[in-house]
């Protein structure tokens, strides 16, 4: 695959199509490891949720990647947090219309009771998505236990919140952006970094 070249001023590229590719391949690996193995709570006991956008096509990817290894077929579901956020007031009026948060498709076609639920999401920063994700996995039931998995930790927590698998600490500054591209959206994979004169910061 031909990596992608940013082109703009301010934005630099911290991981390639090959780079994202090792990041998922270590943490399929210490899902297998840790669940599969003789101390393991089993891994037909695992089901990975992806937190919408990005953390949808991460979680599917790892899934393949974890039946390739294991022969273990997880079970996978998608989860939209929108309106478990702590800005959840936008949605009343607080921006104008074309800046209104998006809601994406929530679909979980399996029960979460007694299961290893590991959410799965492209860049962990403040925690706060990570609070509303799992505010709205419990919706559905009560997992045994749940997990993170993400792509990048790029540090700066607001919540005492930790991944249990990382494919890559990047530390970054609090006004840049990290930017995670996937070809099952973008048309390419990597990983940028916008610096704040570019397009401000992530929230």
């Amino acid at each position: 695959m031909t990596t992608h070249v940013p082109y703009r001023a301010g934005v630099k590229q911290l991981l390639d199509s090959d780079a994202i590719a090792r990041c998922l391949s270590r943490i399929a690996h210490e899902l297998i490891e840790r669940h599969g193995g003789p101390e393991g709570p089993g891994l037909d006991r695992v089901a990975l949720v992806g937190i919408q956008t990005r953390g949808v096509p991460l979680a599917a990817r790892l899934r393949r990647l974890v039946e390739e290894r294991s022969g273990a077929e997880l079970p996978v579901g998608a989860l939209d947090i929108t309106f478990h956020r702590d800005d959840v007031h936008l949605r009343d009026g607080g921006l104008p219309p074309d800046r209104q948060p998006i809601v994406r498709a929530t679909n979980i076609p399996f029960a979460i009771e007694g299961v290893t639920v590991v959410l799965v999401d492209d860049v962990l920063y403040t925690g706060r998505t990570i609070r509303a994700a799992i505010d709205a996995l419990l919706e559905f039931g009560r997992p045994a236990r749940v997990q993170l998995a993400v792509l990048v930790d790029r540090g700066h927590r607001e919540l005492p919140i930790r991944p249990d698998y990382v494919g890559k600490n990047l530390p970054t500054g609090r006004g840049e952006r990290v930017q995670v591209e996937l070809v099952e959206i973008d048309e390419q994979d990597g990983v940028l970094l916008v610096a704040p004169d570019e397009e401000g910061s992530r929230v």
